[in-house]
C-alpha cells in the first residue's frame, strides 16, 4: 500500500487557514468557463457549486466585477437551471439573490420563465427556494402574474414552501406601496397558515398579518384577542410575538392615558390574563416574555408584579447561564423603578454574586445594591472588592453607578462608598471607567454637601498619579472652584502645584489658573501663591506663560489695592475672603455676561452689519448685538413605543444650524441697508398651524430706529406654487406706521422664502394682526420709530 505524507500545521496557522484565501478574480472567472459546458455540469455538479462558492466569496471581499463580467457570469449560472442536482440548484438560488440588485434589471428578469416554472415544480425545494427568489426580482407590475401562484404556496400542506411563500410575502409588502396593496389581498390565506400544525408557519403568518394590520389598531386588537382567547397558536415564536404586540397595544393605552395604564379597561384587563397565563407556558423563551412584559407594564402595580417576579425568581436557579443572565437582567431592570418587589429574590441573587459568569455577578450585585437596607452595604462593598479586579471595564462602570446611586439613597454610608470609589479609582483601568468614577464622585459632591471635603481629598491624590490628561484638567477646574471654600483650602495647593511642576502643557495651564482661583478667592494665600506663579513665567508652552502672567498681574495689582492682614486695628481676626472691590476677584472669579458660544455668535452678527468693521465705534459688550438663546424641547422617540410612528413632513422644515445669524436675510437685502445694525433678533413665532396648506413665522429684527418683520413662508402643497406673497398688518397704535414692504416673488413646494415689512414707531409695546395673500410665498416687514 503506497503511503502519503500527512502534513501537520500548527494549532495557530490551522485556526487561520481558509480555502478560499488569495482568491484571484481573474482565476475565479475562468473557472466559470465550466457553466457553459453542459457535460461538466452534469458529471461534475459538485465543482460547479465550489466555483460558485469562490464567485461569492471574492463579491463578498469587496471584489467588484465589470458590468460585462457579471453579465457573462450571471447568463453562465442561469444555464446551470438543467442541472437536477439539488445541492447544485439551492447555489443557483443563492447566487441569484446575491446579485439580482447588482444587475441590469432586464437580464435578471429573463429568469423570472426559469424561476415560475420551478415555483410549478414537484419538487418542494425548488418552489419553495423559487419563491424567495422572485421576492427579490419582481416588482409590482409583475407580482399581479404570479399572484396566483403565492397565494397557493402560502396555503400549501409542505411548511418549507409556506414559510418561504409567507417571508416573500413580508418582502413584496415592505418593497413598494403598490405591492403592498397586492399582499393586503392575501389575508384569508395568512389566516389559514395561520392554523397550520406546523410552529414555524404559524410564526410566519402571525407576523404577516400583524404587518399587514399595523396601522389598524383595532385590526391587531381584534387579532391579539382572538388568538389569545382560543389558544390556537403552538408555536413558542408565534406567541412570544403575540405576547409582544399584547405588551404594544397595552402601552399604547396607557399612552393615550398620560402614562398611566387604566387597569380597569377591557384591553388591560384580557391582555394582564394573557400575560399571566403565558407565565404557565411548557416554553421558557414564552415563560420569560410574558414575564418581561408584565415587567415592563406602565405603572404596574406591585402586586400585579409579584407573578413576573416569582417566575424570574424560579429562573435564577437554572443550570443555564442564559436562562439565569436573562432573568437577572429583567430583575435589575425592575429594581430601578420597584426595588421592594424584588427584595424576595435578594437571597437568591446573593448567590449568584460568585457565579462564573461575570456578566450574571455584575447584574446580581447591582440589584442587591438597589435593594438592598444600609445594613447590608458593608458586607456588599467587600463582595464587590473581592471580584472588581477579575471583571472588565464595562461591568465596572455598571458597579461605579449603581454605587452613586447608593450613596444617594443612603448619605449615612457616603464615607465608606467614596472610599470605594477612590480605591477603584486608583486601580488599573480605561479612560472611559475611570471617567465614570470621576463623574460619579463630583456629582456626589454637588448632590451631598458632607461628601465635598472627602471627594476633593480623593480626586487630588488620584491626580498624582493619573495618565488621563483630560481627568486632571477637569479636576484641576474642580479643584479651583470648590477647593477655596473648604475649610482648609491651603491643603491643595501642594496637589496642585505638583502639576505646575510634573505634568504636560495642558495639564499645567489648568493648573496655573487653578492656582489664580485660589489666590482670588482666598486673599491669605496670595503672597504664597504669587511666589509660584511667578515660577511659571518663563515656562516653554506659550498657554501657561500668558495665564501666568495675567494672574500674576492681577494678583499683585490685588495685593498693592486690598493687602490682607489677619488681624484688624482692635486684634479681631479679619474674615479671609475678598473685599466687594476687589479687582481679582472680579476680574478672575467672575464670569462672562455671556456664553463663549453666545459671543461667538454676537461677533459673527456684528461683522455681518455693513460697516461694522470700519466704524469708529468702540467694541464692547454694550454695542455688541444681543444673542437670544432659545432652548429647544428634546425631540420625543415616538418610535421607541410605537413602531407606527411617523415622523411629521414638516419636520425639520425651518431647521437651520445653531450658529446661523438669524439677521443674515437683512443684511443680504441693499434696501434695508441704510437701517444699521441688528440690535436683537427675536425667536421664531408661529403664525399658523403646523398642519395648514402653508406655514407662517415671524422673525422680529430690531434696529436702533426700525423693527423690521420678517415672515417666513413654508408651502407643504405639491401642486400648488405661491406667487407674489404679502402680509397685511393691522396695528393698534396711531404711532406705527409701515415705512417699506418687500414681497416674496415665488415660494415652490417644500422651500421657505421671505417677506419683510418696516415701521417707524416709538419704542413701545404694540400688538400686530396679520394676514397672508399670495399667488404664493413669503415676505418682510420693517417697522420705524
Amino acid at each position: 500500500m503506497q503511503s502519503y505524507p500527512i502534513l501537520v500545521f500548527p494549532a495557530r496557522d490551522h485556526k487561520q487557514y481558509s480555502p478560499y484565501a488569495d482568491l484571484e478574480k481573474a482565476t475565479v472567472l475562468q473557472e466559470c468557463r465550466i457553466f457553459h459546458d453542459q457535460k461538466a455540469v452534469k458529471e461534475s455538479p459538485r465543482r460547479c457549486c465550489t466555483t460558485i462558492t469562490k464567485l461569492l466569496y471574492i463579491v463578498a471581499q469587496g471584489e467588484s466585477l465589470t458590468s460585462a463580467e457579471l453579465i457573462d457570469v450571471f447568463f453562465g449560472v442561469t444555464k446551470l437551471f438543467q442541472s437536477k442536482d439539488a445541492s447544485l440548484r439551492r447555489m443557483v438560488y443563492l447566487f441569484i439573490k446575491e446579485v439580482a440588485e447588482s444587475c441590469d434589471r432586464g437580464d435578471v428578469i429573463i429568469v423570472t420563465q426559469s424561476l415560475t416554472k420551478d415555483m410549478n415544480s414537484d419538487v418542494d425545494l425548488y418552489r419553495s427556494n423559487a419563491i424567495r427568489v422572485l421576492a427579490r426580482i419582481v416588482d409590482a407590475g409583475m407580482l399581479g402574474a404570479i399572484e396566483r401562484y403565492i397565494k397557493q404556496a402560502i396555503v400549501d400542506r409542505h411548511p418549507l414552501v409556506s414559510s418561504s411563500a409567507l417571508i416573500s410575502a413580508s418582502h413584496f409588502f415592505e418593497s413598494s406601496p403598490e405591492s403592498a396593496n397586492i399582499v393586503r389581498r392575501w389575508l384569508n390565506e395568512a389566516q389559514t397558515a395561520l392554523q397550520s400544525p406546523h410552529e414555524m408557519v404559524q410564526y410566519h403568518a402571525l407576523s404577516l398579518l400583524y404587518q399587514i394590520k399595523k396601522h389598524d389598531r383595532l385590526g391587531v386588537s381584534k387579532l391579539v384577542t382572538q388568538l389569545s382567547k382560543n389558544g390556537s397558536l403552538k408555536s413558542p415564536l408565534a406567541t412570544i410575538s403575540l405576547i409582544r404586540y399584547t405588551s404594544k397595544l397595552m402601552h399604547d393605552e396607557a399612552r393615550e392615558n398620560s402614562g398611566v395604564s387604566d387597569g380597569s379597561s377591557e384591553l388591560a384587563r384580557a391582555g394582564y390574563s394573557f400575560l399571566e397565563g403565558s407565565l404557565r407556558h411548557r416554553n421558557e423563551m414564552v415563560i420569560y416574555e410574558a414575564a418581561r412584559a408584565i415587567c415592563n407594564l406602565p405603572g404596574v402595580e406591585p402586586q400585579d408584579l409579584a407573578p413576573g417576579v416569582t417566575v424570574l425568581q424560579l429562573f435564577l436557579t437554572s443550570p443555564r447561564s442564559t436562562v439565569k443572565y436573562a432573568a437577572m437582567k429583567t430583575l435589575s431592570e425592575v429594581a430601578m423603578i420597584a426595588p421592594m418587589a424584588v427584595v424576595k429574590c435578594n437571597e437568591d441573587i446573593e448567590i449568584l454574586i460568585s457565579d462564573s459568569n461575570r456578566s450574571i455577578a455584575t447584574l446580581a450585585i447591582t440589584t442587591l445594591l438597589k435593594t438592598g437596607s444600609e445594613s447590608s452595604v458593608d458586607r456588599l462593598m467587600k463582595q464587590i472588592s473581592s471580584f472588581m479586579n477579575d471583571i472588565q471595564d464595562e461591568f465596572k462602570i455598571i458597579i461605579v453607578k449603581a454605587v452613586k446611586d447608593l450613596v444617594i439613597k443612603y448619605p449615612g454610608k457616603q464615607r465608606i462608598l467614596i472610599g470605594f470609589l477612590s480605591n477603584i479609582l486608583r486601580e488599573e483601568g480605561g479612560f472611559e471607567f475611570k471617567k465614570s468614577i470621576v463623574n460619579a464622585i463630583m456629582f456626589l459632591m454637588d448632590t451631598i454637601p458632607e461628601t465635598k471635603e472627602n471627594g476633593l481629598i480623593q480626586l487630588c491624590e488620584f491626580i498624582e498619579d493619573s495618565d488621563f490628561t483630560a481627568l486632571s484638567t477637569i479636576i484641576l477646574h474642580m479643584i479651583g472652584n470648590l477647593g477655596p471654600d473648604t475649610p482648609n483650602p491651603a491643603r491643595y495647593i501642594r496637589f496642585i502645584y505638583n502639576r505646575v511642576i510634573l505634568e504636560n502643557s495642558q495639564v499645567r495651564a489648568a493648573a496655573v489658573t487653578a492656582l489664580a482661583k485660589f489666590g482670588a478667592k482666598v486673599p491669605s494665600l496670595r503672597e504664597s501663591i504669587l511666589t509660584l506663579l511667578q515660577r511659571s513665567l518663563a515656562d516653554e508652552d506659550d498657554e501657561v506663560r500668558d495665564r501666568s502672567n495675567i494672574a500674576v498681574d492681577v494678583l499683585k495689582r490685588a495685593i498693592s489695592e486690598n493687602d490682607y492682614k489677619a488681624l484688624d486695628e482692635n486684634g479681631d481676626p479679619v474674615p479671609d475672603v475678598p473685599t466687594s472691590s476687589d479687582s481679582a476677584a472680579f476680574l478672575l472669579l467672575e464670569p462672562l455676561p455671556m456664553s463663549f458660544s453666545q459671543l461667538e455668535r454676537s461677533l459673527k452678527q456684528y461683522s455681518n452689519a455693513p460697516g461694522a468693521l470700519e466704524s469708529a465705534e468702540p467694541l464692547n459688550y454694550n454695542t455688541l448685538p444681543i444673542e437670544e438663546v432659545v432652548e429647544v424641547a428634546p425631540v420625543q422617540d415616538t418610535n421607541s413605543t410605537n413602531i407606527m410612528g411617523a415622523s411629521s413632513p414638516l419636520a425639520g422644515a425651518f431647521a437651520a444650524p445653531a450658529a446661523a445669524d438669524p439677521a443674515a436675510d437683512i443684511y443680504a437685502i441693499p434696501e434695508l441697508a441704510h437701517l444699521g445694525r441688528v440690535f436683537r433678533s427675536s425667536p421664531p413665532v408661529e403664525q399658523t398651524e403646523s398642519e395648514t396648506e402653508y406655514v407662517v413665522k415671524c422673525v422680529k429684527h430690531i434696529f436702533e430706529a426700525h423693527v423690521v418683520l420678517q415672515f417666513k413662508v413654508q408651502n407643504t402643497v405639491d401642486s400648488q406654487r405661491l406667487d407674489n406673497v404679502t402680509m397685511a398688518l393691522e396695528v393698534d397704535s396711531e404711532i406705527l406706521t409701515v415705512s417699506g414692504e418687500i414681497a416674496c416673488e415665488r415660494c415652490e413646494v417644500t422651500r421657505s422664502e421671505a417677506t419683510m415689512r418696516k415701521r417707524d414707531i416709538s419704542v413701545r409695546n404694540s400688538a400686530f394682526a396679520s394676514s397672508v395673500s399670495f399667488n404664493a410665498d413669503a415676505a418682510f416687514f420693517a417697522t420705524h420709530f
